[in-house]
């Protein structure tokens, strides 16, 4: 599960420092996908946004992963930029210029198909990227 993204070009951040020293100061976009053992809605997450990046004409300049339940220090950060949003996995955020632009919360994935999120996240890149 952790390979799913970064077999495409995502950066996993493992640790608290990662993540700051990554949103410290970041010009650009990146999106950050909290990834999860969730069978049902991260079985949707990561086939969704490996398509939209693969397909979109815009995409962000950052691809960036951190993985709850096993790196808690670096998702408690990513967390941190998130806010006010309540924790959630798998969750997809975009970012631009180290600001929260977009948020995608678990109650958003849960139920829908790996083309729908897809379909929405080639819309959010569209519009910021």
């Amino acid at each position: 599960m952790r390979t799913d993204l970064t077999s495409v070009g995502f950066t996993e951040f493992k640790t608290a420092e990662e993540v700051d020293n990554h949103f410290s100061d970041h010009k650009g976009t990146t999106l950050l996908v909290i990834n999860s053992v969730c069978g049902c809605a991260a079985g949707a997450a990561r086939p969704g946004v490996k398509w939209a990046v693969e397909t979109s004409n815009k995409k962000p300049g950052t691809l960036a992963t951190v993985f709850a339940g096993v790196d808690q220090a670096a998702v408690a950060k990513a967390r941190e930029y998130t806010m006010p949003y309540p924790p959630s996995s798998p969750s997809i955020a975009l970012f631009k210029d180290g600001e929260l632009v977009h948020f995608i919360e678990r109650h958003h994935i849960e139920g829908r198909s790996a083309e729908m999120i897809g379909n929405h996240l080639m819309e959010v890149f569209n519009e910021y990227c």
